[in-house]
């Protein structure tokens, strides 16, 4: 039978072939094998209209980091001036000498000016032809591929060639060598709960009737004599100096994401009735709907799980006059795919919408969520890109493994953190609650990596351009006035080893501004494990029977208190652990300072990891406690950076003296 190809794809054009252009062509990708499932079929018919996009490979990603430095590093002359998003765009985009060779060659080859478009974003050009002058632009031949399963036809082909002058302009052509993957959508697992990615987590254990105040509480003013046992924003205020808020302006709005739990209004008012008296009951952020996202549901609701009801309580408690913006992201139908946050960068960026790096376009089906959602009850709308403008600090407290998405994917999606870190944009995030490992069923029973499962697993986002946050904790015999630990607790079933996440990334390398940390930890702790050196493509994970990657990027970057915070959901109060406790401490701290600046005439602090690094006598340092999995101890809390707590717990006067230039 003649080839069908999908109805997307084709039309049929004259059948008029010119001669084959002439030219020296080196190959530029070749496919080792198939993808399971998908079959070959028959070769496309010659006259087949196919939609071809030739990605352009980025100008200046090798710069990126020095180009961050420059306005990140408090050395620099150039510290505070942060780029626009159209200066962004323009620094990153092909060179134009490349577009137009590439551009060239094409119309030497035969295709007309007119049928060759260059996208929005400069990122490829685009252009339909008939099968036939594809394969002989490229030197191959373009088969039908069969999905056994669901029948479903994508074109392909083995591999492909280009002109000596013209590959190093190309990223990657489609259709080529890689299929496109079936429109297969991802459900919220509801038998592991969202805080695993990570969240929140209830403790299980009884009010114990015969705790008492410990030592030295009787000197501390009443809401503060418990703090040990019951955290509450006064005694977050308290440990790290954090001032009453005063100050509503319309530029330092802060950011929370959420995807898969929504609040309800109802737990906010009882927790700011109890414990923060500061927030008028009905106190609410403004919803930027991604993708379907709604906010807020009923108390009892299945997907009110304690998540945004925790983030929001934190937030507003330590912020409030100042407002927050809810980017609520995905219907709860394709609510938090192991991608987790492309579609979150869509609308916050347009131009990454269709942004080229490392072999990838765009959104990756069966990775990222799909919109319209093809899913009953799913959002019908398009793909929100370039909806909103990204508020100046934005704090996460989801999270997957690093493993969870292919490495490319990853790196193209840690540039976009990079770019928004050069507009002065902050991203504090959460750095997970199992140690070493990943949460239980993720990736194994376990959460770790390797045949035997003892290969520590590191948790997204391990990009280099956030601000990774740890958490801590005081003991219950202590008080506010006693140093921290690192987070660790028993706190029952699936949650046995619950302890502050931490490590070394698989998928980057150890950045500049944090060698000389890192150095240090291993020159003075070094921790005594088993340990690899990773390859360039993250293929040798666990080599030589190692533990962790000595030359990765160590996360987290900085901590906060993530245990016993009291709080409501679905109008039960209970007491609440983990990192997400954590992240909207700093997130807040950030905002403070921001408006402090702001105050002043200066701009937003932006990437804020060098000036930490170059300056850890802002933080209070954290030696006491570890992070273990995988059937080790893990790492310890030790004098300086650590993989457990960071740099250290945030101090808020010497933060804001640092940040405002003070002596």
């Amino acid at each position: 039978m003649k080839c069908q190809l999908i109805a997307a794809i084709v039309a049929f054009g004259v059948g008029c072939h010119a001669i084959p252009t002439p030219s020296t062509h080196v190959l530029h990708e070749k496919r080792s094998s198939l993808p399971r499932l998908w079959e070959r079929g028959g070769r496309v018919e010659s006259d087949a209209i196919l939609p071809v996009r030739i990605g352009l490979t980025q100008d200046n990603l090798d710069n990126g980091y020095e180009y961050l430095m420059d306005v990140s590093h408090p050395d620099s002359p150039n510290f505070g001036k942060h780029w626009t998003a159209e200066e962004v765009h323009d620094a990153f985009a092909p060179a134009q000498a490349a577009v137009q060779a590439v551009r060239d060659w094409l119309i030497s080859a035969g295709v007309r000016p007119i049928d060759i478009v260059h996208s929005d974003n400069k990122g490829w050009l685009a252009m339909n032809i008939p099968a036939w002058k594809a394969e002989d632009l490229f030197r191959t031949e373009y088969h039908e591929h069969i999905h056994s399963d669901s029948g479903a036809v994508r074109v392909g082909c083995d591999e492909y060639s280009l002109p000596e002058h013209i590959r190093e302009h190309v990223d990657y052509i489609t259709p080529g060598v890689k299929l496109s993957a079936s429109l297969k959508r991802s459900l919220v697992e509801r038998s592991t709960p969202l805080h695993n990615k990570p969240g929140p987590y209830k403790s299980h254990y009884p009010h114990d009737p015969h705790w008492t105040f410990p030592p030295g509480a009787g000197s501390l003013p009443p809401d503060l004599q418990a703090c040990g046992r019951n955290i509450t924003p006064t005694c977050i205020k308290a440990l790290y100096d954090i001032p009453n808020a005063y100050i509503k302006d319309d530029v330092n709005i802060m950011g929370l994401y959420e995807s898969g739990d929504i609040y309800s209004q109802a737990d906010l008012n009882s927790f700011f009735a109890a414990y923060a008296l500061n927030v008028p009951q009905g106190t609410h952020p403004k919803l930027d709907s991604i993708d379907g996202g709604e906010a807020p549901v009923a108390p009892g609701s299945e997907y009110n799980t304690g998540e945004s009801d925790i983030d929001m309580d934190l937030t507003f408690s330590l912020i409030y006059p100042q407002t927050v913006t809810l980017y609520q992201v995905d219907d709860n139908i394709e609510a938090f795919t192991d991608g987790g946050f492309n579609t979150f960068l869509d609308a916050l960026d347009g131009s990454y919408c269709t942004y080229t790096a490392y072999n990838i376009t765009g959104d990756s089906p069966g990775v990222d969520a799909v919109y319209p959602d093809p899913a009953p009850g799913g959002y019908k709308g398009p793909l929100a890109c370039g909806t909103y403008t990204p508020t100046r600090v934005i704090s996460v407290s989801y999270g997957v493994s690093e493993y969870d998405a292919p490495l490319n994917y990853t790196r193209r999606q840690c540039n976009e953190f990079l770019k928004l870190g050069l507009q002065g944009h902050t991203f504090v995030w959460a750095s997970g609650d199992y140690g070493v490992a990943s949460f239980p069923g993720d990736d194994s029973d376990n959460g770790c990596l390797g045949n035997d499962s003892t290969v520590y697993n590191p948790s997204f986002p391990t990009c280099p351009y956030v601000t990774n946050v740890g958490a801590t904790r005081l003991y219950d015999d202590q008080t506010i006035l006693d140093r921290e630990s690192a987070m660790q607790a028993d706190l029952g079933p699936s949650a046995e080893l619950f302890s502050s996440a931490g490590g070394f990334a698989n998928y980057f390398p150890v950045p500049e501004y944090q060698k000389s940390a890192i150095a240090t930890y291993f020159a003075k702790h070094d921790p005594g494990l088993p340990y690899y050196y990773i390859n360039a493509d993250a293929s040798n994970i666990g080599a030589n029977g190692g533990f962790y990657n000595r030359v990765g990027r160590g996360f987290p970057d900085v901590s906060a208190n993530g245990a016993e915070l009291l709080a409501y959901v679905n109008q039960s109060l209970g007491h609440w652990w983990g990192t997400s406790l954590a992240a909207p401490i700093w997130g807040s701290v950030v905002t403070l300072i921001n408006e402090e600046r702001t105050a002043v005439g200066k701009g937003p602090v932006g990437f804020i990891n060098p000036t930490l690094y170059a300056n850890a006598w802002a933080l209070n340092d954290i030696v006491n406690g570890s992070n273990p999995g995988c059937g080790s101890a893990g790492f310890a809390a030790v004098e300086g950076w650590d993989p457990v707590t960071g740099l250290g717990t945030p101090s808020f006067p010497r933060l804001l003296a640092l940040f405002l230039g003070l002596p």
